[in-house]
């Protein structure tokens, strides 16, 4: 047989074994686009899963409520809808914990997605990519709704915004400042970011005043404020 032609067979069985050997490690195949097929072995929270191999994956494009706060075990639950169940995910790096990042889809539909329909989470991007848009149409249409975290509270009307900084500086020194009017009586809220910076202040009838360090992303966030009755008010930047 000729010299190239044993060459190319060669290249050719190294590239189906060495896809073959992939496939026995992990169980996926990676197309051109890096989606894969896993299937979910556990739910972890609202927006993270461990596929048959233990690899942790982290859902892109939003943060559902940690432990204890408000929805968390309904965003939990709402997830458990896949646990057992063959999905398919389109990856897009790893995080500093090495967990994959990616949107996750079953039954051609995206679950990340559908976590902001529900209202189970809110919208959380550094970066937009080509899932920006329909995702953050499914956060207006969830809040516009009303649904989930986006209940009203009997006391939206409480609280108003008067001035948000959230330049630090660079330096991390307390000078991001958040300043709120109280225009009801005592009132237990809930502050937070995109990301899951949580603070729990009791605001007396007033302005009330605080102080962060690098909390606020310059590039732009949001401040979501609830209390124990629902949504209060949210101010993005």
């Amino acid at each position: 047989m000729d010299k190239k032609v044993l060459k190319y067979i060669f290249i050719i069985l190294s590239i189906l074994i060495s896809g073959f050997g992939y496939y026995q490690l992990t169980g996926n195949t990676i197309s051109e686009k890096q989606t894969i097929t896993i299937t979910v072995n556990s739910v972890i929270d609202g927006d993270t899963i461990k596929d048959q191999n233990g690899q942790s994956y982290r859902m892109l494009g939003i943060n559902t409520p940690e432990k204890n706060q408000p929805f968390y075990q309904e965003a939990k639950d709402f997830l458990k809808q896949i646990e057992g169940k063959q999905v398919q995910v389109e990856l897009k790096g790893k995080d500093k914990y090495s967990r994959w990042l990616g949107y996750v889809f079953y039954n051609n539909e995206l679950i990340n997605k559908k976590q902001l329909e529900k209202g189970f989470a809110n919208l959380y991007y550094y970066d937009k990519d080509n899932y920006y848009n329909e995702m953050k149409k499914a956060q207006e249409d969830a809040m516009k709704d009303q649904v989930g975290l986006w209940k009203k509270s009997i006391n939206s009307n409480c609280i108003k915004l008067l001035s948000l900084e959230y330049k630090d500086g660079g330096d991390c020194k307390y000078q991001e400042q958040l300043i709120l009017n109280n225009l009801c009586n005592n009132l237990s809220i809930i502050i937070k970011d995109d990301a899951n910076h949580i603070y729990n202040e009791n605001l007396t009838n007033g302005i009330f005043t605080k102080n962060f360090s690098c909390i606020w992303n310059d590039a732009g966030d949001t401040v979501f404020i609830r209390d124990k009755e629902g949504f209060i008010l949210s101010y993005s930047y």
